[in-house]
């Protein structure tokens, strides 16, 4: 196509590809869904509770091709949509990844934005493109029908001819979800000195309790204290009864957990953990009736300047489970 037509191009209508975008909208009004899928993509090839990777670089050249592949497995669970039904008429067309709102799609992930392999059995058809990045903690999904006039072709060598989308084509992605946020991976986030007096020590609960002091105030998924404990209970290094929780306490630091403390997390005016993330925060006694009531006492934030003399309260579920032991040692 020249530029004068590109330019008056308008993409004809595709009441399928409406119907596919309403559906997954439907689905997924925030897009918070897709984010949390692209998460655990990363984080179960990263693997970090038994390698302890949290880079992208550091993957293999087989492991980072398989991404695109749990992707589409990850998504199909968490959104339970049908295997495709492909095209008696269309040998070629065996069946694709999905069936949405009675519409076969196709999955495709690229790491690099807009390098999207597009086998001929899914020319004509119903495309679901993503991508992300972890480091800036961002993906995007969109629908695409993919058109011959979309299409530029790889070298004479492709063997399995495949195609990408033309700068052109990639302007006729219609996107669900541009550059939309997802859970942040907190250790990209940290100087490379901080991370190594994270992991020197031979103890998972250190080790976590030192990547809660040097997270303060921000939220850290549950895939961070796996990479940090390397243990296979490393969730249990989060808490109390000897995890980071007793370590901290007594420097007034509360270790919430999204599942049982968002409440105490919202009181307090700091980021909402997810039922998959967790917050730290220094907290002293308030002398008004501000911040989190916690063992008949009222808590507040720590400023810069404030002494800690009190140890950090027990959080409702810790109160809990040391009853609970202390029953337990009682009977024993």
């Amino acid at each position: 196509m020249t530029e004068d037509v590109l330019a008056e191009f308008e993409p004809p209508d595709d009441p399928s590809l409406d119907e596919v975008a309403a559906a997954l909208i439907a689905l997924d009004p925030t897009g918070a869904r897709w984010a949390a899928v692209v998460r655990h993509t990363y984080d179960m090839l990263y693997n970090g509770a038994e390698t302890g990777r949290y880079l992208w670089k550091d993957l293999a050249k087989t492991e980072k091709t398989h991404f695109g592949t749990l992707f589409e497995i990850n998504a199909q669970r968490e959104f339970e949509f049908a295997d495709g039904s492909g095209d008696p008429d269309d040998p070629l067309h065996k069946g694709l990844d999905y069936s949405i709102a009675g519409h076969d799609v196709d999955a495709k992930w690229s790491q690099d934005d807009g390098r999207w392999m597009l086998p001929p059995e899914v020319f004509g058809k119903l495309a679901l493109v993503a991508t992300g990045s972890d480091p800036k903690s961002e993906f995007s999904v969109g629908l695409i029908r993919v058109r011959p006039e979309y299409l530029t072709t790889g070298s004479e060598g492709n063997r399995d001819k495949k195609s990408w989308l033309s700068p052109f084509g990639r302007q006729q992605v219609r996107w669900l979800w541009r550059h939309a946020p997802m859970p942040v991976n907190v250790l990209l986030q940290l100087p490379s000195a901080t991370i190594e007096n994270i992991v020197d020590s031979k103890s998972g609960s250190v080790r976590v309790a030192r990547l809660f002091r040097a997270t303060e105030g921000r939220l850290v998924h549950r895939s961070a204290v796996a990479t940090v404990a390397r243990q296979l209970d490393h969730q249990k290094r989060a808490r109390g009864n000897g995890g980071a929780r007793d370590i901290l306490r007594p420097d007034g630091y509360l270790i919430m957990s999204g599942v049982y403390h968002a409440p105490v997390a919202a009181a307090l005016g700091i980021p909402v953990p997810s039922r998959a993330e967790y917050i730290a925060a220094r907290v002293v006694p308030s002398l008004h009736q501000e911040g989190a009531l916690l063992e008949g006492r009222w808590w507040r934030l720590a400023h810069d300047g404030d002494t800690v003399t009190d140890l950090a309260p027990l959080l409702p579920d810790e109160k809990k489970r040391q009853k609970r032991r202390s029953e337990a040692k009682e009977k024993s």
